[in-house]
């Protein structure tokens, strides 16, 4: 687990830390998700989240420890 490293939709978070939204699960990147789900903050544990505002998988990335 290291900044940079992706995970999916379902997976569990490694460690507590902040994700910022790569592309969906599907390979695509539209439509752009809104500001607020661009990034987000999981503890240890907790699943990534898919794209609600259009009902997708989502591909995350590390991008520091919280």
């Amino acid at each position: 687990m290291a900044i940079g490293d992706k995970y999916r939709t379902g997976q569990r978070s490694p460690a507590n830390a902040y994700y910022k939204w790569v592309e969906y699960t599907d390979g695509t990147k539209t439509p752009k998700p809104t500001n607020e789900e661009m990034k987000i903050n999981l503890e240890i544990d907790e699943r990534f989240p898919p794209i609600n505002s259009c009902d997708k998988g989502a591909i995350w990335e590390m991008t520091s420890y919280g």
